[in-house]
């Protein structure tokens, strides 16, 4: 089992009963997916942008992305309908609890002037989204083999119905939020 998940099992649930009265555990909002994807733009210039894309978000996550292909045909952006253009990932059990972990204990705190998420990236319905701007905050990638810096953007699904009851479950995962303390 992930360290994170036992984190959630043994600290996040009980404190969660008790602080939102929920009549038993299984009420309690858990993660859902972890959806991790970056917009590869300039890969419809050259192959080379989508294959960097591919083979960076396959180290950070463990996982095969899917190519993403254009919905649309933009002129001024020169882009073909389906044409790649975006990569994404999708993770679930173990491997989002141990992605989730190396995003809190190692890539957020390697981030130049953090000064911690910010708090309004919930959606209303109990989901997080929160953007980096580049991928080599992460430990597994290797700063000189990188062709050019690509953003990407990380969306956390729970279960949870209210921003409230995700945000207290996610702080008490250590998502460090601006303005809260740990």
């Amino acid at each position: 089992m992930a360290r994170l998940q036992e984190i959630y099992k043994q600290k996040a649930v009980p404190s969660l009963v008790t602080e939102f009265k929920y009549r038993n555990k299984m009420q309690v909002p858990k993660l859902e997916k972890i959806v991790v994807s970056m917009g590869v733009g300039r890969a419809c210039l050259d192959r080379k942008f989508l294959e960097g894309a591919v083979r960076d978000i396959t180290q950070i996550t463990g996982q095969k992305p899917y190519i993403c292909p254009a919905k649309k045909s933009v002129s001024n952006f020169k882009l073909r309908q389906g044409m790649d253009i975006g990569v994404k990932v999708t993770l679930r059990g173990r491997r989002m609890y141990e992605f989730l972990d190396r995003l809190i204990s190692l890539a957020i705190p390697r981030v130049r002037d953090f000064r911690g998420l910010n708090p309004n990236g919930f959606d209303g319905h109990g989901n997080y989204n929160m953007g980096l701007s580049e991928q080599t905050v992460f430990p597994e990638i290797n700063p000189d083999k990188i062709e050019a810096t690509q953003g990407m953007n990380i969306t956390i699904v729970t279960t949870a119905r209210h921003d409230d009851h995700a945000r207290r479950m996610l702080k008490l995962l250590g998502l460090p939020l601006r303005g809260e303390t740990p």
